[in-house]
């Protein structure tokens, strides 16, 4: 049975612009974010390997702890914040229903 769940992305301060996400295809925040039309490199494709898909996470649920993988990357990035997180490694479930992020500067 699919469920839609509520993501919300920060485009600017208190400007939100809400995307509605399904839960039963396993896809992740990244595939989210793209499929929306907004600018994610994902080089690696999804395996925490690039870190091209770096955001912020503001606001919503309690998300699991990221991996060391996705640790080893975030280490990676000039600028990362406290709820910095790779995108990639976020799955889009009714626990993620809620979920604030912000797109980090790329940097260059």
């Amino acid at each position: 049975m699919e469920e839609d769940i509520r993501i919300y992305v920060e485009e600017a301060p208190g400007q939100r612009t809400e995307l509605i996400g399904p839960t039963d295809m396993g896809l992740s925040l990244m595939e989210l974010l793209k499929a929306s039309g907004y600018d994610i490199m994902a080089t690696c494709g999804g395996m925490a390997l690039c870190a091209t898909c770096h955001v912020e996470v503001l606001a919503g649920p309690a998300l699991p702890e990221p991996g060391d993988d996705e640790l080893d990357m975030l280490e990676t990035l000039p600028v990362v914040h406290e709820g910095s997180r790779l995108s990639c490694q976020i799955r889009l479930t009714p626990r993620t229903d809620g979920l604030v992020v912000r797109l980090a500067a790329t940097g260059a």
